[in-house]
């Protein structure tokens, strides 16, 4: 389900936020349209964190440290590398009202990014909102191969130490089906939303975020949680 609004209409990161916890997020047609339209799916995307799995040859990558991950120390520069184009992807939905949106959120603390450097690139990423115990995941990108698995590895590690209980996806891929996620219809999404934005909220810092986390400590992270 989709509701287009005018590109004149005042969405405010708090607006935005209230639109999360109703079960909707913005989107664009491309990059240069100034317009936003709201988007419901009737089956949403999710990836249960005890459910997660890694395949083996990433995990060997994640406990090699072969990347450098950081968090929220470059939240501008993945979403550019979010927006940029990809190969097989000429063009996005992320235009410069979804930049400066999420921003603000970034800026009054709902929105964060999980960074992976080489050799002081930023050759992946990705970035999305927290609400309570829920994390919404909104884009990710590569440059660099497993960048962006790296990326979801240490971001699936950090919501389980911090007390999440949901990781909305929006959508499903086959590169996502990897990791386990899968389709929930509507009416299932939106009683995970209720029940993971009640009541106390969960810690996106409490794993440090001063420091990069090593790989083997966010595996076993994740395989503690199974």
């Amino acid at each position: 389900m989709t509701s287009r609004d005018s590109a004149a209409s005042e969405i405010t990161p708090d607006v935005l936020l209230r639109a999360y916890a109703c079960g909707i997020f913005p989107m664009a047609e491309s990059a240069d349209d100034p317009t936003l339209f709201w988007v419901e799916p009737e089956l949403r995307g999710v990836i249960p964190l005890d459910g997660f799995r890694i395949a083996s040859r990433l995990a060997r990558t994640v406990r090699s440290d072969t990347f450098t991950v950081t968090v929220d120390t470059a939240f501008k520069a993945v979403i550019a590398g979010c927006a940029a184009p990809q190969p097989g992807r000429d063009d996005t939905w992320i235009n410069k009202r979804i930049r400066d949106l999420y921003i603000g959120l970034h800026v009054a603390g709902h929105s964060h990014s999980v960074e992976v450097w080489q050799d002081d690139n930023l050759v992946g990423g990705l970035y999305g909102v927290n609400l309570g115990r829920a994390f919404f995941g909104e884009s990710m990108f590569h440059t660099a191969r497993d960048a962006s698995k790296v990326a979801l590895v240490h971001l699936v590690a950090r919501l389980i130490a911090g007390g999440f209980e949901l990781l909305d996806t929006q959508y499903v891929t086959e590169h996502l089906k990897t990791f386990g996620a899968l389709e929930i219809p509507r009416r299932r999404y939106r009683a995970l939303l209720d029940r993971a934005i009640s009541g106390a909220p969960a810690e996106f810092g409490r794993l440090d975020m001063a420091q990069p986390v090593k790989g083997a400590e966010a595996l076993a992270i994740i395989e503690a949680h199974r």
